[in-house]
């Protein structure tokens, strides 16, 4: 009986947008099948060790962490999300700069997304959090200065240089992730009402800035030792259809995706899985294709769709700027994200190496995309808040009414 009230405590405890919470924790359960799945090319590769219940296990962890990382954050008043940008941002600009310097490898990747967290001995992708960060920052921000009269050159010091440096560290070793933060900060502008020329000189210098930037890098192959190369080959390799790793992934997911049919080919029976490099992260969309058809791919999309429409209900019910603006920052990243891991299964888009929020394996995505939520279902609470504090004002208005209503006549008239 205590139990049971224990559970029922739990779930009274949780706050905010339900069916957001609901869309997230199914596409938390249903990621167990396709890793599971897809986990068997991992396997084989660490040799008669390797076990798939193993990396089952490790995702079930990782999604543990996260969906608590998603309770705590949610239980966190958004307000407080402004002085700890603030505060991190540094953090995370140094630690970007510590990860982008070590230039070694791990497992075959390159290192410089990651960096080694000492005693727990775990590897985390430094650019997730700084793109979380930076992001509430530019929304703090942009929200400070809604309505107010401001230059351009107001604005470079306090948004524009922290953007700058974060997207620019974050560059060499993950053009995709780059790409897509300073994506989310433009439109983050548009939405708070940023003046659109000083948008349009921003970019225009952006764009300026990543030019040199890959003709250095061709003219200076030493002088950048992290991912330069790899990313420009992989945009080659797109538009001019070579035969390199890259186009053997796609290739390999393209077949996943062809013999998967309507229905799929079964759980379980993934062909693919053993010749598609990152099956259980990267390419696990076209396994999931694969095995449950497209009817199973096409059920993933609507749930990203579901999850963009209730962040896009936030947003409305979000009675301050900043709010609106925080839940953008924080949600809009993970359906953008979605959907350029999905683009690349079907090489609509070259590689990227983003993985598929709450359904790929990885630790650092599935925590910081948790964390994200955690955030919009803060704002989610908030309006739940004050939705029934005036609910609650009106009845009481209401009652008072009923019991002088020639008090209230004589105040009305």
């Amino acid at each position: 009986m205590s139990e049971n009230t224990g559970i029922k405590a739990f779930f009274n405890s949780i706050k905010g947008d339900k069916l957001l919470w609901s869309v997230a924790a199914l596409l938390a359960i249903f990621s167990f099948i396709p890793v599971y799945s897809a986990s068997s090319n991992l396997a084989y590769l660490n040799g008669a060790s390797g076990s798939t219940f193993a990396y089952l296990v490790k995702h079930f962890v990782h999604l543990l962490l996260g969906f608590s990382i998603l309770y705590a954050t949610h239980k966190i008043p958004y307000r407080y999300f402004r002085g700890l940008s603030i505060i991190l941002l540094p953090i995370v600009i140094v630690l970007l700069i510590v990860t982008l310097l070590q230039g070694t490898t791990m497992q075959g990747a390159n290192a410089s997304r990651w960096i080694q967290v000492p005693i727990v001995n775990f590897s985390f992708q430094t650019s997730t959090l700084a793109s979380v960060v930076l992001l509430i920052y530019v929304a703090r921000y942009l929200s400070k200065i809604k309505d107010k009269s401001y230059t351009f050159k107001d604005t470079i010091l306090p948004l524009w240089v922290p953007v700058f440096l974060v997207v620019g560290l974050i560059l060499p070793a993950n053009l995709s992730t780059a790409a897509i933060i300073f994506f989310i900060v433009l439109l983050l502008t548009f939405v708070g009402g940023y003046t659109t020329k000083y948008t349009a000189a921003v970019v225009g210098f952006g764009i300026v800035v990543l030019v040199i930037f890959g003709l250095t890098a061709k003219a200076f192959p030493d002088l950048f030792p992290n991912r330069v190369d790899t990313w420009i080959s992989r945009v080659e390799s797109f538009t001019q259809d070579e035969q390199t790793r890259e186009q053997y992934q796609v290739e390999k997911a393209k077949i996943a995706i062809a013999t998967g049919g309507i229905t799929g080919n079964g759980i379980g029976k993934s062909v693919q899985r053993n010749f598609l490099p990152q099956s259980s992260s990267d390419f696990i969309y076209a396994i999931i294709v694969e095995e449950m058809g497209m009817l199973g791919g096409l059920g993933v999309i609507l749930a990203y769709i579901f999850m963009l429409y209730r962040i896009a209900i936030i947003v409305t019910k979000s009675d301050s700027a900043y709010g609106r603006l925080l839940v953008i920052a924080a949600g809009v990243p993970i359906i953008f994200q979605a959907f350029v891991n999905i683009a690349v299964a079907v090489e609509f888009l070259p590689v990227t190496g983003q993985t598929l929020p709450l359904v790929g394996s990885g630790g650092t995505s599935i925590w910081m995309t948790c964390l994200s939520l955690g955030i919009v279902i803060s704002v989610s609470a908030n309006n739940e808040v004050k939705a029934e504090t005036h609910v609650l004002q009106k009845q009481k208005e209401d009652d008072l009414a009923i019991e002088n209503p020639l008090e209230v006549l004589s105040e009305t008239l």
